[in-house]
């Protein structure tokens, strides 16, 4: 028996004696620290590992029908492509390397199917089509184009639209018009804006022949009515509206700016209120200006006229002769001038018997003044500003005094509001200056939340206490409890001493262990009781034995 006990320390591992053993030096406390912080520590390790290891998968499609989803689920599997299904199976998600290369080869089979279908659908027609089938196909085709164009907007998930073309007929006077509906659908947390609804109205409008953009109707997906063309009870539209309040701001900053610096923006309230005329209205005059004199009149034409008739009681002979008076009888003549020159003593009778009329006139051009005025729209009819000025605050010995602004400096302040707004007295336009002491609470500006309040900063710190937490529990286990054990257990063993001279019964070192124990207590409950007490001393005895060679 002494020969196989000498053989025992030789058929086993040397290292794993010596861990034994360290892990037998150890109290209750670290063993159990040892049998717990090991496997939690590794649970970390390789929790930190896999999740640093997974890929950010990022969204390849979303707002997918079922029937896309499936289809496109069933591809990925054929191609092996990882993916995860998000918002109840709507979005698919992928590798972020791989989501380019993805989209391109599922748009290559044609996926997703639910799209709009543009004039793609042309190239597929048949022959045998009924001229009522084409024309479906063309609405279709268009319908789809603008589906899509709305959806390029950001803030556009889906849209669809229908149109409703009436058909055109020779028997009637007056066609009906075409109208069109739009349906979009938003992303989470976004709104159209007013311009961005006008441009999806201005862009269905410019596509169909004869829409007018007042028969085009734009929904949400709550059914909310975007693009109401309604104006409001004083008559003005969104546009309008919006107009009259950049205005009146653009008056009440104008104001702000410019008395700021002399009471101080926090003394000073200001508000601009503005009626504007958004009618059109042309006008044309024409005036003439009564004529002057002549020499202050243009002229336009001038014209004489001049007539010879003959006198009355003449005799008219052939026309085209040279007298129309037959001879006289032949008299001896007075003188020898009429005797000699008879031709010229009958033109003279000739010239005698004839009226000479003559006649001018002359036009002259209208003093004409024609005036063509057309009135812009949005003009100002009338203005009304009021500015209140805070009493100005003054240190009187140690107080606080208030006291109003004087007449004098009210009237300046007034001047130069009305400067600045462009006081024109015949539109009856007022402004107003006072000088009220501001309460002091109102006037308080609410505090911005403190740097840790904001949302920014708690979600940081939530993550950064979240790796704090978990930093301190590893270092917690390395420090505390792995630490201590394996110095423990590394810690080099005292060469051991025999207590006892060799061969001595183990009883000698149990009664000096025990000299103070009572006498009638069992020597061998006292060795028990020192075996329980002190299991290295009495595997340490054992061991001695053994290596002794004696009989144990």
């Amino acid at each position: 028996m002494a020969d196989d006990t000498q053989n025992q320390p030789a058929a086993g591992s040397p290292s794993g004696h010596k861990l034994m053993a360290a892990f037998g030096r150890l109290n209750t406390r670290h063993r159990l620290g040892l049998l717990v912080g090991i496997p939690v520590l590794v649970a970390v390790i390789v929790a930190v590992l896999l999740w640093n290891r997974a890929p950010d998968y990022r969204v390849l499609f979303s707002g997918l029908s079922d029937q896309d989803g499936g289809t496109i689920v069933a591809a990925l599997q054929q191609q092996k492509i990882p993916y995860r299904v998000a918002d109840g199976g709507s979005a698919i998600l992928v590798p972020p390397d791989q989501v380019h290369e993805v989209r391109l080869r599922l748009a290559s089979q044609g996926l997703p199917r639910a799209g709009n279908v543009g004039f793609e659908l042309m190239d597929n027609s048949r022959l045998g089509l009924t001229q009522f089938q084409e024309q479906v196909n063309y609405q279709r085709a268009l319908e789809g184009e603008l589906a899509r164009s709305i959806q390029s907007l950001g803030t556009v998930r889906s849209a669809r639209v229908h149109l409703a073309i009436p058909k055109p007929s020779i028997f009637m006077r007056e066609q009906n018009r075409p109208t069109a509906s739009v349906l979009v659908q938003m992303l989470p947390g976004r709104l159209l804006e007013r311009a961005q609804v006008a441009g999806i109205v201005h862009l269905v409008s410019s596509s169909v022949p004869q829409l007018a953009p007042g028969a085009v109707s734009v929904v949400d997906q709550t059914g909310t009515l975007l693009s109401s063309n309604d104006a409001d009870a004083n008559g003005l539209d969104a546009s309008q509206l919006e107009y009259l309040r950049a205005m009146e701001q653009q008056y009440a900053r104008r104001i702000a700016e410019l008395i700021s610096p002399i009471v101080g923006a926090q003394n000073l309230r200001a508000q601009v209120a503005i009626d504007l005329d958004f009618s059109r209205q042309e006008q044309t005059d024409e005036s003439y200006r009564p004529n002057g004199g002549p020499d202050q009149a243009a002229v336009r034409s001038r014209q004489s006229s001049e007539a010879r008739e003959p006198a009355a009681g003449t005799d008219g002979g052939v026309p085209g002769s040279l007298s129309n008076t037959p001879p006289g009888v032949a008299t001896a003549p007075v003188t020898g001038n009429a005797a000699t020159n008879p031709t010229a003593a009958a033109t003279g009778n000739r010239e005698a018997a004839q009226n000479l009329r003559r006649a001018d006139t002359t036009n002259y051009e209208l003093d004409k003044t024609v005036r063509y005025v057309r009135e812009p729209v949005g003009r100002i009819k009338r203005l009304s500003a009021a500015v209140v000025v805070n009493h100005r605050t003054s240190v009187v010995k140690g107080e606080t005094v208030t006291a109003p602004l004087s007449e004098a400096e009210l009237a300046q302040i007034k001047a130069l509001v009305n400067d600045a707004v462009g006081f024109d007295p015949q539109r009856r336009d007022s402004v107003s200056v006072i000088s009220i002491p501001f309460n002091e609470s109102s006037a308080e500006a609410v505090p911005e939340p403190a740097f840790w309040k904001q949302p920014e900063f708690i979600d940081l710190a939530r993550g950064i206490g979240v790796a704090l937490v978990v930093a301190l529990a590893v270092l917690y286990l390395i420090i505390g409890v792995i630490r201590p054990a394996i110095k423990q257990m590394t810690a080099p063993q005292p060469p051991l001493e025999p207590a006892f001279p060799a061969g001595a019964p183990l009883m000698a070192a149990a009664e000096a262990e025990t000299a103070g124990a009572p006498p009638q207590e069992d020597p061998l409950e006292r060795v028990r009781q020192f075996a329980r007490g002190n299991p290295q001393v009495v595997a340490n005895v054992i061991r001695q034995w053994i290596n002794d060679g004696q009989n144990v």
